[in-house]
């Protein structure tokens, strides 16, 4: 049945933003096979960047979960595009990996990466579980909290 991640996703009231075009040499996404490679998303909402700091010092915990969550959204938006707008085509997300700005002593990285991981079991189901990384780096690009990238097996 086509549309039914549209559908889940509408369900979780999001709404896909326009993938992002890649901002150095590199491209957002690669197709290899019936594979899909994401490079990394970042905290890119309505045009504007959302979330910058360090978690830990100056965002919280739920901040950092919430940035994850963005960072998802703009995955799925790359995905959808790799996939010709249809989402249906993933048969599996492979795995994400997540970076999270935070301080030394922050360890919580698995928590705000859920924030990520939650959106795609969510709108993916069964096929949305994944493997995944998440990590701790004393800085990410922009100054942004989070950035995710993702692995995905379409038909």
């Amino acid at each position: 049945m086509s549309g039914t991640v549209e559908n889940k996703l509408a369900e979780l009231g999001v709404t896909l933003p326009a993938p992002a075009a890649a901002a150095a040499n590199y491209v957002p996404y690669v197709i290899s096979g019936n594979m899909v490679f994401v490079s990394g998303q970042i905290t890119m909402l309505d045009g504007e960047l959302q979330y910058l700091g360090t978690v830990g010092d100056d965002l919280t915990l739920d901040d950092g979960i919430a940035a994850a969550r963005i960072c998802a959204i703009n995955l799925i938006a790359q995905v959808k595009e790799a996939c010709g707008g249809d989402l249906d085509r993933v048969k599996r997300v492979v795995k994400l990996g997540g970076f999270v700005n935070c301080t030394a002593e922050f360890t919580d990285h698995p928590k705000v990466i859920n924030g990520a991981s939650d959106l795609i079991a969510d709108a993916f189901g069964e096929a949305g579980k994944h493997a995944r990384f998440a990590v701790g780096a004393p800085s990410l690009p922009l100054g942004i909290a989070v950035e995710v990238d993702g692995i995905f097996e379409i038909s």
